[in-house]
């Protein structure tokens, strides 16, 4: 099942440089992790903002939320997700 994802990062502004920076390398590491294992195919930035778009895919809703909720910068997310269905003209 895929997902269009949008997410974006309002982590504080007082969180230390150096916490940061660690977090986003692992933040990085770990959607290298999902893409590796399939679930994440296809990443935007949004020009202007803190924010990605992404196309995911997922058993179902459960499996997407453990996949998201496993990323380091998880809890200063504003996460939307939208589930997506095969459109007629897509199918062959």
């Amino acid at each position: 099942m895929e997902f269009l994802v949008r997410t974006e990062n309002l982590m504080p502004a007082d969180v230390p440089d150096d916490v940061r920076d660690q977090l986003r390398k692992a933040e990085r590491e770990r959607a290298m992790e999902l893409r590796e294992a399939g679930v994440l195919k296809r990443l935007w930035r949004v020009p202007g903002r803190n924010a990605t778009i992404g196309l995911y895919e997922a058993d179902d809703p459960t499996a997407l939320h453990e996949a998201l909720t496993s990323l380091p910068m998880w809890k200063w997310m504003d996460v939307s997700v939208e589930p997506l269905a095969t459109h007629p003209q897509e199918q062959r």
